[in-house]
């Protein structure tokens, strides 16, 4: 299931998107039924996150927020809670797994399709197979092999899609 959130004033196909993160997830192994939130945003809302949960002023293309990466944030607005940073959020009754939040910039997804020479479909389709796979516990950043991983797995998704 994958709740959408356009924060913009472009048209966003909403069910080509829900196609893409139930292809993703089937291709990458979740059996489970799993809960995504996507939003699409500007530039603006795009740098103030990428700023206030990476600490670099700057827009990017998208974010991915699982629910063990917004504990440590969880500690630092609420320092009274006094969260376990390995504490897990208690699953819903209805057995559907929460997996976190993707924000992906509309500005960004734009101009990076149009330098690559391709549709603006395909770079939201990208970006947001690119977030899933970070919710599944990816992490380019990592390593190098972590990275190759990220890269076959994405590559596998969209040859599925």
């Amino acid at each position: 299931m994958l709740e959408i959130h356009n924060f913009t004033q472009n048209e966003i196909d909403e069910e080509f998107l829900k196609r893409v993160a139930k292809s993703a997830l089937k291709t990458a192994g979740i059996k489970d039924r799993a809960e995504i939130s996507l939003a699409i945003v500007g530039d603006g809302r795009m740098r103030k996150l990428n700023k206030m949960y990476r600490g670099k002023n700057r827009v990017t293309d998208v974010l991915s927020f699982d629910n063990r990466s917004v504990i440590p944030y969880l500690n630092k607005a609420f320092p009274r809670l006094k969260r376990a940073t390995g504490e897990k959020f208690i699953e819903p009754p209805s057995g559907i797994k929460r997996l976190g939040e993707i924000i992906i910039c509309y500005p960004q997804a734009k101009k990076q399709a149009k330098r690559l020479k391709h549709s603006l479909e395909k770079e939201l389709t990208v970006l947001l197979i690119h977030g899933i796979l970070h919710l599944l516990g990816y992490d380019h950043e990592k390593s190098e092999s972590e990275a190759s991983k990220m890269e076959e797995m994405e590559k596998k998704i969209l040859k599925e899609i």
